[in-house]
């Protein structure tokens, strides 16, 4: 069966949510939160690759962007703290269909940010954990070899963004709001989540952070220093070999050969429950 295609209302924008056949009717549920610019569509294998591992599976268009609406534009003045907000209104919608099972967020990249960030803002988020894969505060001390490159490309995309009043996605990120490339750049430069860093550190929730080999976006390090801020949390930390998939930068590959994500991630939710 195909997925099924539903939207969340959250003022003038719209998010859109596809929602792939359950495996059962009482099977715990994987929310799966994109990275920046990257469409729900996109996660199709590592959705069916969840379903075959036993989760009601739903992937939520970050604002903005896939088939969420308006594509970002001038007039777009939303930030973290609203994709953060956009978690929590997902989460509801949920309830619809899948009240009293236990949902668990599947991040990658931003998805992981701004589900860290919901959680840090609403730590009685009905949530029973946080699976965050290739997600890190871009800090860029936190990159070996290319901090010094990643700090001056990350602010100047942000004065980019302050200059066109949107970021219109030149060879990253897709196109963005400007106060989301905002916020972005500042925890690049500083390392700290906007204004969640001691909130996080109360943070109780179950967490299986998983870094890449070789992701040059979201290196080791990163992962390392930003699961570093969760001081009360329960933290599985994973590294996994580079997976080759179509040619595309270890950021992304394993988005299309999911398999060892998802063995992690079930056997993660197993020992929880």
């Amino acid at each position: 069966m195909s997925p099924t295609d539903r939207f969340v209302d959250r003022g003038t924008d719209r998010l859109a949510l596809r929602f792939y056949p359950p495996p059962s009717s009482t099977a715990p549920v994987a929310l799966i939160l994109p990275a920046m610019g990257a469409a729900g569509r996109f996660y199709r294998p590592l959705a069916e690759s969840l379903g075959a591992a036993g989760f009601a599976v739903v992937v939520a268009d970050l604002r903005g962007t896939g088939d969420s609406t308006p594509p970002p534009s001038r007039a777009s003045s939303y930030s973290y703290a609203d994709l953060a907000d956009d978690v929590g209104a997902v989460v509801d919608a949920l309830k619809a269909d899948y009240a009293d099972r236990p949902v668990v967020l599947v991040g990658h990249s931003l998805g992981g940010q701004a589900g860290l960030l919901h959680l840090a803002t609403a730590p009685d988020a009905p949530v029973a954990g946080i699976a965050l894969v290739a997600a890190a505060v871009p800090y860029w001390r936190a990159y070996p070899r290319q901090g010094l490159a990643i700090l001056v490309y990350t602010q100047w995309i942000a004065a980019v963004a302050a200059l066109l009043r949107v970021w219109p996605g030149w060879s990253f990120g897709g196109r963005q709001a400007r106060r989301v490339m905002f916020d972005w750049a500042r925890s690049a430069r500083t390392g700290r989540f906007p204004g969640a860093d001691t909130a996080l550190a109360g943070l109780t929730i179950p967490v299986l952070a998983v870094s890449i080999d070789h992701d040059i976006y979201t290196p080791h390090a990163a992962v390392d220093h930003t699961v570093g801020k969760l001081r009360a949390a329960t933290v599985r930390r994973e590294r996994i070999a580079r997976i080759e998939a179509e040619g595309r930068p270890a950021h992304f590959a394993w988005v299309r050969a999911p398999e060892p994500v998802t063995a992690l991630i079930a056997d993660w939710f197993a020992a929880l429950r």
